[in-house]
């Protein structure tokens, strides 16, 4: 049987306040000043030729691959490389031009020692994120950004907890001021993210995702009633267009068009009909080279589930409905 002690649910309320309050502060007094060496490391990071390589061992060594990957997604081309597979050959993953971020809380890691005088021959920068501000990596690097803390969460004050949660907070740092300085906006976040939620609202354009050529349900303004409904029951998107000879469109008919003009009961024989005399004028009509998320705001603005979809010229090239909009996962 275990010989662990009671489980107590109000030390460990305590210990998750008194984590929080000592990584809080650790990230307050980082703020206070970053000092002129971050600035370095930005521009050191932002005239770079090459890439980031970001190296850590360890919990630094995870915080390292966030950090690379948060760079790599926000403008900043980066890559994690392991210091101790690097002196055993993926130090050849590193090229003249780029910059090395080291992060080590100590600053006095036995892999990233063991390689600094080969990263310095390269001719590459080196930016040290560290808590030793006169440890060996702090006095081989072009720049050092300091990440002393004053304690660590650790009941044991062994665990890197604060420490860890000041290197990912110094790497996001890092990031944010790089996407800013060169100029970043939220479609180069996207390109990046194409499998994102904002990717499909940034990239997605409607001719992407728009029914086109025989698949757009579209009849002439003198087509009977029945030709209106065979062309609507046939192309099964609860509407048809209807357009002149030249492919402008004219009006729309629509599902609940029908209903409303049987429940009205105007009209004897339906037979009679044109798709002029019952289509519905000024339809709502978006770009071919619109965004997809452009179409899902006119589909919301009017209450409309469809929209008809005409080039630079004003033709019909196309129809869009909210379930297109929701199979790509737009809406």
């Amino acid at each position: 049987m275990s010989n662990a002690p009671a489980f107590d649910a109000q030390r460990a309320l305590q210990l998750a306040s008194r984590t929080l309050e000592i990584e809080a502060r650790a990230l307050q007094r980082l703020a206070a000043s970053p000092g002129a060496s971050f600035a370095q490391a930005v521009q050191l990071m932002l005239v770079c030729r090459g890439r980031v390589v970001v190296m850590g061992m360890g919990k630094s060594g995870h915080v390292g691959r966030k950090i690379a990957a948060t760079l790599a997604s926000t403008g900043t081309p980066a890559m994690f490389v392991h210091p101790a597979e690097a002196s055993h050959g993926d130090l050849g993953m590193v090229l003249p031009g780029d910059v090395v971020l080291a992060i080590s809380n100590s600053g006095e890691s036995d892999e990233l020692a063991a390689i600094l005088p080969a990263l310095l021959r390269l001719g590459v920068q080196l930016v040290a994120i560290t808590g030793g501000a006169e440890s060996t990596l702090a006095r081989h690097a072009h720049s050092v950004i300091s990440s002393a803390v004053d304690e660590e969460a650790c009941p044991l004050n062994l665990a890197p907890t604060a420490s860890t949660t000041a290197q990912m907070a110094l790497g996001d740092a890092l990031a944010v001021a790089l996407l800013d300085a060169r100029g970043f906006k939220a479609e180069d976040f996207a390109r990046s993210h194409p499998g994102g939620s904002l990717g499909r609202k940034l990239l997605m354009h409607v001719h992407d995702l728009m029914r086109s050529g025989d698949a757009v349900p579209r009849v002439a303004p003198g087509d009977s009633f029945n030709e209106l409904l065979r062309e609507m029951t046939g192309k099964g998107l609860g509407f048809t267009a209807v357009a002149d000879a030249a492919g402008r469109p004219l009006g729309i008919f629509t599902d609940g068009d029908l209903r409303r003009l049987i429940e009205r009961g105007e009209h004897a024989d339906l037979r009679s009909l044109t798709a002029e005399g019952v289509m519905h004028q000024h339809p709502r009509l978006v770009r071919a080279g619109a965004l997809a998320v452009e179409a899902a705001g006119v589909m919301e603005l009017h209450r409309v589930t469809s929209v008809l979809v005409v080039d630079d010229a004003g033709l019909l090239v196309g129809a869009l409905n909210s379930n297109d909009l929701m199979r790509a996962k737009v809406i």
